[in-house]
Formats: C-alpha cells, sequence, structure tokens
C-alpha cells in the first residue's frame, strides 16, 4: 500500500499554536486569473477550490493584492478594502469546505503589477528603475519609487487583511514582488532609512511582519498562522543568494512568523547559484531551520515518492501545485496506492470533470512551461503555463 511506502507525508503535523493538519500536503498557491471584474471572487474559483480541497492536510490561495496599485495579475482577486470581506470569506468558507485548514496569501505585486490593471498605470516599487518586459506587461516601463509615507501606508494594508475567516495569512515576499524589491540589492537602490544597506533592505519586510503580528495579536480569537513565502535566491548578477536568504531567515524566526514557504524551481533538484556542494537548497533551509519554526517547499512535486523525497530533506510540509491542479483527487490517489492513475498532462474532455476554470484554461493554452496538454480531439500535445 502507498500509506506503507510513503508514512511520513500521511502523517499528521501540529504548528506551535494548535492548529493541527491531517497530513503534510500543502495545496500550493496558484494563481486561476480567474476572478470577477469587480475583483470578487468568482463562482468558478468557488468551485475549483471544492474541487480540490478534500484530502490535503493544508490549503494555500492564489495571491490577493492588499492595494489597488498592487495587482500583478489579470483576473486576480482583491483585498484592499472591506468591501471584499464578503468575497473572501466565500473563498475561506470553499478553501476550508475539505476539512483542512486555509490560509489566505497576501502581497503587493510591486514591480511586477500590471499598468494597464494600477490607477493611473503608476507602478511603484522599492526604488525607480527600469522593467523588463513580461508576459503581463509586454511594454516594460519604469517603477517609480515609493515615498516614506507610501511606505507606511502599504505596510499597514498587509495588516488590513486578516479578518476573512481564514487560518492565517501568508506573505509573499517571493518572485521579485514588492516584499522582495525591498530586500533585494537588485531593486532597492534608495539611500534612506528602507535600503542600503542590507539591515536597511530588511527594514521594509520586517516591518510588515511586524504590523502583520501585532493585528493578530490584537484581533485574532484563535489561533492564527502568519507565514512567509521567499525565493532564496535571484538568478541575476548581484542578486539575491542564499546567504541573504539565510540573514533574512533568522530576523523572520525572532520576528514571529510561523513557518518559512520557499519557493523553488525544483524542490528536489535546485541548488544554490554558487553551490559548493551537492545540496539542494530546500535541505539546506531545513538545516538553517533547524526545527526552530516550520519550513514548506514548492516546486515541481508531481508524485507521492517525490513528496516522501522532499520531507526526508527536512521538509516539515511539502506544496503540490501542478498535480492538484490535474488531478484533484491527488491525496486520494496517493494515501490508497493507486499512484499509477496520477495523470501528467491535462485532458480536454477531463476539463469540466476538474472544474478548471475557463481564464485559466485559457492562459494554459496560450502560455508555454510547466503543464502537459492532451487535446483528446485533434492528438495535439502542447506545453502551458501559469
Amino acid at each position: 500500500m502507498m500509506m506503507e511506502a510513503t508514512p511520513a507525508l500521511f502523517a499528521p503535523f501540529v504548528f506551535a499554536n494548535g492548529i493541527t493538519l491531517r497530513n503534510r500536503v500543502v495545496m500550493a498557491p496558484m494563481t486561476t486569473w480567474s476572478a470577477n471584474d469587480d475583483g470578487t471572487v468568482s463562482d468558478e474559483e468557488v468551485s475549483y477550490y471544492r474541487r480540490r480541497v478534500n484530502g490535503v492536510g493544508l490549503v494555500l490561495t492564489g495571491c490577493t493584492h492588499v492595494s489597488p496599485n498592487g495587482i500583478g495579475f489579470t483576473g486576480e482577486f482583491a483585498s484592499y478594502d472591506d468591501s471584499f470581506t464578503p468575497s473572501l470569506r466565500r473563498l475561506a468558507e470553499a478553501a476550508k469546505s475539505g476539512g483542512a485548514p486555509a490560509i489566505l496569501q497576501i502581497f503587493h505585486a510591486g514591480s511586477k503589477a500590471v499598468p494597464a490593471l494600477v490607477p493611473d498605470g503608476d507602478v511603484v516599487s522599492a526604488s525607480s528603475l527600469q522593467v523588463s518586459p513580461g508576459p503581463f506587461n509586454p511594454g516594460g516601463g519604469t517603477t517609480r519609487a515609493l515615498s516614506h509615507d507610501e511606505i507606511l501606508d502599504v505596510i499597514s494594508a498587509f495588516g488590513e487583511a486578516i479578518e476573512a475567516g481564514f487560518d492565517g495569512v501568508e506573505l509573499h515576499a517571493a518572485h521579485g514582488f514588492l516584499i522582495q524589491n525591498f530586500y533585494s540589492p537588485l531593486h532597492n537602490h534608495r539611500d534612506d532609512e528602507w535600503g542600503g544597506t542590507p539591515e536597511n533592505r530588511m527594514r521594509f519586510p520586517l516591518a510588515v511582519v511586524r504590523n502583520v503580528r501585532q493585528v493578530i495579536g490584537a484581533h485574532a480569537t484563535r489561533p492564527f498562522l502568519l507565514g512567509y513565502r521567499v525565493s532564496p535566491e535571484e538568478p541575476e548578477e548581484g542578486g539575491l543568494r542564499i546567504e541573504d536568504t539565510y540573514e533574512l531567515i533568522e530576523h523572520l524566526i525572532d520576528g514571529g512568523v510561523d513557518y518559512i514557504h520557499a519557493s523553488l524551481t525544483s524542490v528536489l533538484e535546485a541548488q544554490p547559484l554558487e553551490a559548493i556542494a551537492d545540496q539542494p537548497i530546500a535541505e539546506l533551509i531545513a538545516a538553517r531551520v533547524a526545527g526552530r519554526i516550520p519550513v514548506i517547499a514548492a516546486g515541481q512535486i508531481k508524485s507521492p515518492q517525490q513528496a516522501e523525497s522532499a520531507l526526508h530533506l527536512g521538509l516539515s510540509l511539502v506544496a503540490v501545485g501542478q498535480g492538484l491542479v490535474i488531478n484533484p483527487e491527488w491525496v486520494e490517489l496517493s494515501r490508497s496506492g493507486k499512484e499509477k492513475l496520477i495523470e501528467n498532462e491535462i485532458r480536454t474532455t477531463t476539463i469540466p470533470e476538474i472544474a478548471l476554470p475557463a481564464k485559466l484554461w485559457g492562459v494554459l493554452e496560450a502560455a508555454t512551461g510547466w503543464f502537459n496538454i492532451n487535446d483528446d480531439h485533434d492528438a495535439q500535445r502542447q506545453k502551458a503555463t501559469v
């Protein structure tokens, strides 16, 4: 039985504040591009979560922007105003419908905000820099440096998203979004208290953590988690390196985060750019944390065997993204020893059955990268990504 082959994966897990998970499988946070035009959660997104949360130990939602100028994707649900609270509560109910705790991932896109979607096309970041063209910003552009007062406003905005029925929030400080912009020597060229030295560049991320932790302490009426997602390195010359992340992690632990979530190209294979030993980043981070708080990692985990191997690196929990998009019953198939039934490609004829939102499907059809798509009608296989 698969249960015997992967004993760690299906063992319960308890956070320090008492929140208990039935297993170590985390539904990875994935953007679906499927919100309503007014920024509220759509029926399709609700169905998408309800279809996938049965069996997982913990649910992480896709990211939601805490400021109007922080939107990073078309069709992204919002959280920057109290008017969105009913929408977020609806998402919380769907995310928790399978019996697992659910965490809302909050962020500000920073230099990766979409100019066409932010007020006046005003893309803000730690510094004024040229932005390279990307899939959601084909024209590139220039960011505007946030003023001191604006920085304080953004910090405050992160603390206003906790009252929505979730069991925690995760600060999305990875993928070149605003929190990472401030810590990155590539993106932060400021010469005030918010930039320059590593300590000053770290000031904004730690201020966000401190503010959210204070709000949780003042308003949470039950155990509530605060997570922090990192991209451990930046690939560009002069970007963040693993040693920078080690230093940040020390301060995050001191600041009271409940877990670290590492976003990786591959949990099992990604190594530091300047690696001197044959160890994956996930293992190095787990060793650095040394059990003081839980560590989650996401990146190309598709099978229960891979998930088990990830836990053997020292991780507390392992996030599954692509596998759950394609196979809503990934956990059930893995636990019952039916892993051979786990699909590695999306079959177009099963799209309604797996509750794949139309807008997400459109993105998958148009892009290239993560997903194999098997068009059962014409046998054409394509690649797509989210």
